[in-house]
């Protein structure tokens, strides 16, 4: 079944000049925030588990895309829908796994270090991932008039998300007392401004929204689902423990959709449906994460059954 959205295709969230610098140095804040709780072990620890590493980075960055481009192929969603679907797909996982991995029980140590890798490899994965797949759905479609260079798209996510990567990885080693103090006011500073935009550029389309939101609703929640199942049930084939297997889930489901949202309103000009399905995105895999991460703490292994390697 097909949903058409023609006027959300349509709809753009506009935002000037100064807005757009000033939003990608609201994420390169919440990036340098990311970065203040990131260390040399966290890397290291790679060396230690690395078919679990292997396995956590082969779902999110190379399965979820592709089962992605399955899922839109099977809801036939708006042109604009299904580009922000492979959006945040493409999208490194965000560090809010973490704090729901250790609440799940799961391997803590695994989703730091796969929020991590993948967030480093997010300059050159994103682009890949996301004009690869985008190029093919809009062939199979023969939509014309969306384009965009995985160079200039490569360029701007190693000044927002590269540099102050760097940065703060640097300052974390050099500076550890003044980390401590800055980690957390920083990351919630820049999370209000960066939210901020967001409310208000939604705010002046909030009516046509409200028309279609169940719809997006839907599609995220499908979305979503695959993403979290994809995780658990890849790490499952692969024998993988049950801490691992509760970090990859969570790693996989919980997208960093701030990320996407910067790249819709830099390289899209703020397209209307992808910005509310990226944002919806970001609030819904928060109340899953929990929920999940609640019912994850109570799953153990069965005494009966053989152990994991």
């Amino acid at each position: 079944m097909a949903f058409f959205m023609e006027e959300l295709d349509t709809l753009t969230l506009h935002f000037n000049e100064q807005s757009l610098q000033l939003m990608n140095f609201c994420l390169s804040l919440v990036m340098f925030g990311v970065a203040l709780e990131l260390t040399l072990a966290d890397f290291c620890r790679l060396l230690q588990q690395p078919r679990s590493v292997l396995v956590g980075l082969v779902v999110q960055v190379l399965l979820l895309p592709a089962i992605t481009y399955l899922l839109i192929l099977l809801i036939r969603p708006s042109t604009s829908v299904a580009l922000g679907m492979l959006l945040v797909a493409s999208c490194p996982g965000g560090n809010l796994s973490n704090m729901l991995t250790v609440m799940a029980k799961g391997n803590g140590a695994l989703s730091v270090s796969l929020t991590a890798l993948s967030t480093l490899l997010a300059v050159v994965s994103v682009p890949l991932n996301f004009t690869f797949w985008s190029g093919v759905y809009l062939q199979t479609q023969e939509v014309t008039g969306f384009s965009l260079s995985a160079w200039a798209l490569v360029s701007t996510l190693v000044w927002v998300v590269g540099v102050p990567l760097m940065a703060g990885m640097f300052i974390n080693y050099r500076f550890p007392k003044f980390t401590d103090r800055a980690r957390r006011p920083l990351r919630i500073l820049s999370l209000v401004i960066f939210f901020a935009f967001i409310v208000a550029a939604f705010a002046a389309n909030f009516d046509l929204f409200l028309q279609y939101v169940h719809w997006l609703l839907l599609i995220v929640l499908a979305h979503n689902a695959v993403a979290y199942v994809a995780g658990y049930g890849t790490s499952a084939l692969f024998y993988l423990k049950l801490p691992d297997r509760k970090a990859i889930a969570l790693e996989t489901g919980i997208q960093n959709s701030g990320l996407a949202l910067v790249i819709i309103f830099n390289f899209f000009d703020g397209l209307g449906s992808m910005a509310f399905l990226a944002g919806w995105w970001g609030i819904w895999d928060i109340i899953t994460g929990v929920l999940l991460a609640s019912l994850l703490a109570r799953v153990k292994v069965h005494p009966t059954l053989p152990k994991y390697s």
